[in-house]
C-alpha cells in the first residue's frame, strides 16, 4: 500500500517544491528516506522551517559546539531551554539572551524591530523570569542616507514602542553606521530577567496524557515563513515581496500573557512551556517533544484563528506574536484556565502528549503531519554541515596599509570635531530619549560604560549589563575581532565594579556557502572561544543570523557580545564621570597607538583598513583583574575605557557627562596617540592622596599606569592639541545625530 495515500496532502509534493521552500535537493531525498514516502504539503513545510538555518543551525553547530558553554554560574547549560540561566545567589538567578531580527527590519522597521523585541521577551518570562531590562545592538548604513534615516527611524520607534508599553526599560546598546550595513541593518534584542531558582520552567514536553494548550493571541497569517524564506536568504530583487512574512507586535497583549505566565509557572500548574517564534507551532511542538522523546496529537480545528479559511500549512507555520505552548498537569487544567481568564489571556486545549515521539496533526478531520519529532531538531535529525573557508582576499590588501607612518603624523583640531560628531561616537540622545530606561525603577545607573540593574530581590546587589562589539576589528581580523567583542563587554562591565560571569551572543554573518564568510565565521568562534574561556564568562546561549547580504554588500562580520556582571555591593558602583577638581587622571593598560579600522582612519582613509588592534588575552585580563581590586579598595572615583576614537575622545566623554573639563600633558602629540584604539586601556581618575597606593598595585601587577593630567577648568585641554570649552564639545556632541536626522 502506498503510505502517502495514508495522509491527506493540501498540494502535490516535488522535489521543486522543496526547492521553493527553501530546501536543497539532497535534503529532499534525506526527508523521502527518513520518511519511506512522499511528505504531505504540510510535512515538508514544517521541514523547511525547522531545516532552515535560522532554526536548525545546520551550518553553524559543529562550530558553536567548540564554545564553552556550561561550568561557571551557569544552571543550565546552552541551547537546553528558552534562554540562559545565570545562578548570582541567595536562591535567584538571571535569564538573559540575544536574538537577531535583522531581515524583517529591513523590510519594515517598526513591526521588525518591535517583534525581535516581544519575541526576546518572551524567552526570558518563558523560564519564570520577570524581565527587568532590555539592549540593543544596532547597526545602520551611513547616516547621510535617506533610507538609512527611514530605517534607523522606524527601528528605534518600534523598539521604544514595545519596550515601552510592554513596561521594561531599555538601558543601554550600541549603535555603528557603515556603509556595509546600507541594505542589510543589523536589529540585535537583549533581555534579561529575574527568577526565583525553584520557579523556573522548562521548555521540555513531559507527562504522557497530559494537555497541550496554546496561549494568548489568536493564529494569522502574518510571519508565514519568517525563519525559512526570509531569515535564511540574501535580499535581492525579490525581497519586498517578503513584506507578509513580517510579524506584526501587539505589547499590550505580551504585558497580560508574561502576567498569566509567571503565575501559571509559581502556581505549580506547568509541565513545560516555550514560546511561539520562529516557525511557529511547528517549532514548539517538536522542540518541546524532542527533549524528552516524547509526542504530541494536535488538532488544529481547535487552534483559535483570526481567518477561518487558514490551511493547515499555515497554521503550522505561522509566527502570529504573543503566543506560547503549554503542557499542563492534567490535574490542574482548571487552575490554568482560572489564572488565565484572571488575566484576561485566551487559553485552549488543542491536543494531547503522548509516548511515541511522533507529531501527529490533524485539519478538518484529516491527518496532515505525521513525524518522528527528533528528525526534524537541532541535534536530532536535522542536517549538519561542514563548510569549505578561505582566507577572505582582501584581508591582503587591508592588512597591508601603512597605519604606522599614519600614527606618526600631527593632528588637526579639525579631526577632533569629525570624530565628536561621527554618528557612530556622537551621543545617541537622539536614540535612548525614546526609550523609557527607568521603568519599574530597578536601574541604577546608565553612566557607565555598562548598565547597572539594582536587585530588589537580594539588598545590597546589581547587576551589569552591556552588548558590544567592533565590527570593523572583526573585518580586518575575524579571530582578533571577536576576542575583542567579548575583551570591550567584560571590561565595560568591569568598569561598573562588576564581575564578568557570562555572555550571550548574536552572530550576525554573510552567506555560509561563500567560503570567505565561513573562514570568518570560523575565526570568530574561536577567537570568542579562547576570550571566554580566560575570562571565564560560559556562553549560556544565543543566535546566529547568516545571509545577512544583499546584491551590493555583504555585511562585516558582527558577533554581537551580551555581558553579564554581577555587583556585590551597590555602594562600590563605578560611573565614567569625572568627580572632583584636582583628581589625577591616569591611562591603565598597554599603549601600542595602533590606528587599523579606528574611527580616525575612516575619516582620514575614507575606508575601514589596516590591521585591527593586537588582543593580548592576559594583558586585558591583567587590567581587568587589578581594576576590579581597585574599585573593590574604593581608591579610584571614575573609570572609562578607551574604545571609538580613541583617548581624546575618552576624555571628551568624562568631561561632557561631569561638565568638568582637565588638563592633559601627553609624552607626545601624534595621531596614534590621541585617536588610536589599542585595546586593554582604561582611563581612572583618583585623589592624589591614592596614587601612590594605585601606582604600587600596578607595578606589582606590571600592569602600566601613566599620570597624564588633572580634572578642573572648564576646557579640555589637551596640552599642545587641544583647548575647546566643554559646553561647546558637549553642543556637538548631542545635537549631531538630532541634526542629521532632522535635515
Amino acid at each position: 500500500m502506498d503510505k502517502s495515500k495514508e495522509l491527506f496532502s493540501e498540494l502535490e509534493v516535488t522535489v521543486e517544491t522543496a526547492k521553493e521552500l527553501g530546501l536543497t535537493e539532497k535534503e529532499y531525498t534525506l526527508i523521502l528516506e527518513i520518511l519511506g514516502r512522499t511528505p504531505t504539503y504540510t510535512e515538508l513545510g514544517v521541514y523547511s522551517v525547522m531545516w532552515s538555518e535560522h532554526c536548525s543551525y545546520k551550518n553553524s553547530i559543529k562550530q558553536l559546539k567548540t564554545l564553552p558553554r556550561s561550568g561557571g554560574r551557569l544552571l543550565v547549560e546552552a541551547g537546553e531551554e528558552n534562554a540562559g540561566l545565570v545562578d548570582i545567589g541567595h536562591g535567584y538567578a538571571i535569564a538573559f539572551k540575544i536574538e537577531s531580527h535583522n531581515h524583517p527590519s529591513a523590510i519594515e522597521p517598526f513591526q521588525g524591530a518591535a517583534t525581535g523585541v516581544g519575541g526576546i521577551l518572551r524567552d526570558i518570562f518563558t523560564m519564570g523570569a520577570r524581565p527587568i531590562a532590555a539592549l540593543n545592538s544596532l547597526r545602520f548604513g551611513e547616516l547621510d542616507n535617506s533610507r538609512t534615516k527611514y530605517l534607523l527611524s522606524g527601528v528605534v520607534h518600534g523598539i521604544s514602542h514595545y519596550g515601552n508599553c510592554f513596561g521594561v526599560p531599555t538601558v543601554g546598546g550600541e549603535i555603528y553606521f557603515d556603509n556595509c550595513y546600507n541594505d542589510n541593518p543589523l536589529v540585535n534584542a537583549m533581555a534579561v530577567g529575574i527568577v526565583k531558582t525553584d520557579k523556573t520552567a522548562s521548555a521540555a514536553s513531559s507527562g504522557v496524557g497530559n494537555p497541550v494548550m496554546i496561549l494568548g493571541s489568536s493564529t494569522g497569517r502574518d510571519g508565514i515563513h519568517g525563519a525559512s524564506l526570509l531569515a535564511s536568504r540574501e535580499f535581492d530583487e525579490k525581497t519586498a515581496d517578503m513584506r507578509p512574512t513580517v510579524q506584526v507586535g501587539d505589547p499590550f497583549a505580551e504585558k497580560l500573557l508574561l502576567e498569566a505566565t509567571i503565575e501559571l509557572i509559581e502556581a505549580g500548574v506547568i509541565a513545560g512551556i516555550q514560546d511561539m517564534g520562529a516557525a511557529g507551532i511547528s517549532c514548539s511542538t517538536t522542540e518541546m517533544s524532542a527533549r524528552n522523546k516524547l509526542g504530541m496529537d494536535i488538532n488544529l480545528d481547535v487552534v483559535p484563528l483570526r481567518e477561518q479559511d487558514m490551511s493547515a500549512y499555515e497554521i503550522m507555520l505561522s509566527e502570529s506574536q504573543e503566543r506560547m505552548l503549554a503542557v499542563i498537569h492534567h490535574d490542574k487544567v482548571d487552575k490554568a484556565v482560572e489564572i488565565c481568564n484572571k488575566w484576561d489571556v485566551p487559553i485552549t486545549k488543542i491536543g494531547t502528549v503522548t509516548d511515541d515521539g511522533i507529531i501527529h496533526i490533524t485539519r478538518h478531520g484529516k491527518k496532515v503531519v505525521e513525524l518522528d519529532a527528533d528528525y526534524l531538531v537541532l541535534g536530532g535529525g536535522a542536517p549538519q554541515y561542514d563548510r569549505e573557508f578561505k582566507e577572505p582576499e582582501y584581508l591582503k590588501e587591508t592588512s597591508a596599509y601603512d597605519t604606522d607612518s599614519v600614527a606618526k603624523h600631527t593632528p588637526v583640531v579639525g579631526d577632533f570635531l569629525e570624530l565628536i560628531k561621527s554618528p557612530t561616537i556622537a551621543s545617541k540622545r537622539w536614540i535612548y530619549e525614546q526609550y523609557d530606561s527607568q521603568v519599574r525603577t530597578n536601574t541604577v545607573s546608565i553612566k557607565g560604560d555598562a548598565a547597572v540593574v539594582r536587585i530588589k530581590e537580594i539588598p545590597g546587589k546589581a547587576i551589569a549589563v552591556k552588548t558590544d562589539c567592533n565590527s570593523r576589528y572583526t573585518y580586518l581580523n575575524p579571530y582578533n575581532g571577536a576576542a575583542a567583542a567579548v575583551a570591550e563587554a567584560a571590561r565595560n562591565v568591569v568598569c561598573t565594579g562588576a564581575k564578568p560571569v557570562a555572555i550571550t551572543n548574536c552572530l550576525n554573518f554573510g552567506n555560509p556557502y561563500d567560503p570567505e564568510v565561513y573562514y570568518q565565521f570560523r575565526e570568530a568562534i574561536k577567537g570568542m572561544g579562547d576570550a571566554c574561556r580566560k575570562f571565564d564568562t560560559p556562553v549560556t546561549g544565543g543566535n546566529v543570523s547568516f545571509h545577512n547580504e544583499s546584491q551590493k554588500f555583504a555585511v562585516y562580520p558582527t558577533p554581537t557580545i551580551g555581558m553579564l556582571g554581577i555587583i556585590e555591593d551597590v555602594n562600590k558602583i563605578m560611573t565614567y564621570d569625572f568627580k572632583n577638581d584636582g583628581d589625577v587622571i591616569a591611562m591603565v593598560g598597554f599603549e601600542n597607538c595602533e590606528l587599523g579600522g579606528s574611527e580616525y582612519l575612516k575619516h582620514f582613509a575614507g575606508k575601514i583598513t589596516g590591521k585591527a588592534p593586537v588582543m593580548n588575552l592576559d594583558n586585558e585580563k591583567n587590567l581587568q583583574d587589578n581594576l576590579l581590586e581597585l574599585i573593590d579598595k574604593c581608591l579610584i572615583k571614575s573609570a572609562h575605557d578607551i574604545s571609538e576614537g580613541g583617548l581624546a575622545i575618552c576624555l571628551a566623554e568624562k568631561s561632557i557627562a561631569s561638565g568638568k573639563g582637565c588638563k592633559v600633558l601627553l609624552t607626545e602629540n601624534t595621531v596614534g596617540r590621541i585617536f588610536g584604539e589599542s585595546q586593554s586601556r582604561v582611563i581612572v581618575t583618583f585623589d592624589a592622596s591614592n596614587q601612590n597606593v594605585i601606582e604600587n598595585l600596578c607595578k606589582k601587577s606590571n600592569l602600566p599606569i601613566e599620570i597624564i593630567g588633572n580634572v578642573g577648568g572648564e576646557s579640555l585641554v589637551i596640552d599642545g592639541y587641544l583647548d575647546m570649552p566643554v559646553n561647546e564639545i558637549r553642543e556637538i556632541y548631542e545635537n549631531a545625530i538630532s541634526n542629521i536626522m532632522t535635515n
